[in-house]
């Protein structure tokens, strides 16, 4: 189904009147509010406003999704408000926002929300695309430019639909010294290992890091009572510009292509015990997913 048929006329605003992110969401709410009076407001706000609490749904490229699951509604109303001017907020890269999706889905059901969320996602990835959204001047300029966008709504997520597109990555000749800054910058335990043509080649983990300090740690689990000293982890920090990724990392890596379906990619990691997973397409990487984002976006929605 195309994207613009999930879209109702008279829930598309052109210009929002609100300068800020949560008024422009009341604002929003408003109007969906005036079209189906039964429902509670109170509620619905009560609930968008725990969801922004928990994540802010501000994601990138000027577009903000924020939602609500909740018994309070029991079909799936989506409403859409523009702000060309840009909102005082911001995305996560820093640009202006500008384009709001408000999703209200019943507690039920998560797949219609993340399939509709991929929809606009795949829409704003598209060059060109949110230019001339922002420039349409009607309700009826903006659905004609969404539906001539041809992007459809799939009836099955594919990790391509969930997954991180920007993903940090270190090389097979990084220090040991570097990857460890890494994972503590962006508060990570594990990075994807790739060569200079994007190719997974490994992955290292905190574990690999602690194995390297500790080579002899299976006597220590063996033996629960002997002692130790320091002196392992003293050494890994006189070394650790010298030790090269490549010499620790795991070159055993699961990867999955984008069109795998995201049921499948849980059951592997699950089976795997794994805790991320590469995406890959003609052999070079292009996003990662992990199990809290499985956790995040699919169950908890």
């Amino acid at each position: 189904m195309r994207l613009s048929r999930i879209l109702d006329k008279d829930l598309v605003v052109p210009r929002l009147k609100s300068r800020y992110k949560i008024d422009a969401i009341g604002e929003i709410l408003d109007m969906v509010i005036q079209k189906h009076p039964h429902l509670d407001r109170e509620t619905l706000e009560a609930k968008i406003i725990e969801r922004e609490n928990i994540e802010n749904t501000s994601y990138g490229r000027g577009f903000a999704f924020p939602h609500a699951r909740t018994d309070a509604v029991d079909e799936m109303y989506t409403a859409l408000g523009l702000a060309p001017q840009g909102l005082e907020d911001k995305t996560k890269d820093q640009q202006k926002l500008q384009v709001i999706c408000l999703m209200l889905t019943p507690s039920t059901i998560s797949r219609s929300y993340l399939q509709t969320l991929s929809a606009f996602a795949s829409f704003a990835r598209t060059p060109g695309n949110t230019e001339r959204l922002l420039s349409a001047g009607t309700v009826e300029e903006i659905i004609d430019v969404i539906e001539e966008s041809g992007v459809e709504v799939k009836r099955e997520l594919s990790v391509g639909d969930v997954m991180k597109r920007d993903v940090i990555t270190v090389k097979p000749e990084d220090s040991l010294k570097t990857v460890a800054n890494v994972m503590f910058k962006h508060r990570i335990s594990g990075v994807i290992v790739v060569d200079d043509e994007n190719h997974v080649v490994g992955m290292i983990s905190n574990r690999d890091i602690i194995r390297a300090a500790l080579p002899d740690y299976q006597s220590l689990i063996s033996n629960l009572a002997m002692s130790y000293d320091s002196e392992s982890f003293e050494n890994i920090l006189r070394t650790e510009e010298n030790v090269r990724v490549g010499d620790l990392m795991d070159k055993n890596v699961e990867t999955v292509t984008e069109d795998t379906s995201v049921v499948e990619t849980a059951a592997l990691m699950l089976f795997k015990d794994l805790r991320r997973a590469p995406i890959i397409k003609n052999d070079k990487l292009v996003g990662v997913i992990t199990i809290s984002d499985i956790v995040s976006k699919i169950i908890r929605g």
